[in-house]
């Protein structure tokens, strides 16, 4: 029987643009709350840490109850783009973005708030604005953080299950996600099918460790 390869290229695609819109927005919150200093800094930083300890139904219920047909976002949605949020492919991209954005955030602040401000102090100094200060400066410093950081939270996006599930749903050639063919490959009794699934992911994610190892922060020698 010949593999259908649709899940896989649909999470590769989710989890990419899923990657994309957290680097854009959660890089933009993760410098935020690594050089600003503001009233509920702290209760923002607990709020994009809870999806990493709730479970993912929770996470799928309250993305229903934001993006529902009857939400004020969703009727939203459907006014723009002819067609409810829920269900859709682009459903899985929000999933994957709630599921991987906390850690790409808190490892992007941390990566951020460990550059040496000396060199920022200088530019600063020089007459430097805060924009070229960060592209010239900051970024550089923190490139290789960043980077595993956004590695990782490929690798999460690509691996989504419960929220997924919740907001997107498991349609066949629609929404099926790698994670959910190997559910139903298991549940149907087709074997070769989830080996050979399970195998392909387990790749690509090594080969996503791996280059998070090569191009990630050098480790210090003794």
């Amino acid at each position: 029987m010949p593999i259908d390869w649709f899940p896989l290229w649909l999470s590769l695609r989710v989890a990419a643009l899923s990657t994309l819109i957290a680097l854009g927005a959660g890089g933009w919150l993760a410098y935020v709350l690594a050089n600003r200093t503001f009233r509920g800094k702290e209760l923002l930083d607990a709020a994009i840490t809870l999806p990493l300890v709730l479970p993912p139904t929770v996470l799928g219920y309250y993305l229903l109850v934001l993006v529902g047909r009857e939400s004020p976002l969703g009727k939203l949605y459907e006014a723009i783009f002819g067609t409810s949020l829920v269900f859709t492919w682009q459903a899985a991209v929000v999933a994957a973005l709630l599921h991987s954005a906390p850690l790409l955030i808190k490892s992007t602040r941390a990566a951020l708030e460990s550059v040496d401000h000396t060199y920022e102090r200088a530019a600063r100094n020089l007459g430097a604005s805060e924009w070229r200060l960060f592209w010239r400066i900051t970024l550089p410093l923190a490139h290789r953080s960043i980077f595993a950081a956004t590695a990782l939270a490929f690798a999460r996006a690509l691996g989504d299950f419960g929220v997924t599930l919740m907001v997107a749903g498991n349609i066949p050639g629609r929404t099926q996600t790698v994670a959910l063919a190997i559910y139903d490959a298991v549940e149907g009794g087709n074997g070769m099918l989830a080996r050979t699934l399970v195998l392909v992911v387990s790749a690509v994610a090594l080969v996503i460790l791996s280059l998070t190892n090569v191009f990630g922060p050098k480790q210090a020698t003794r």
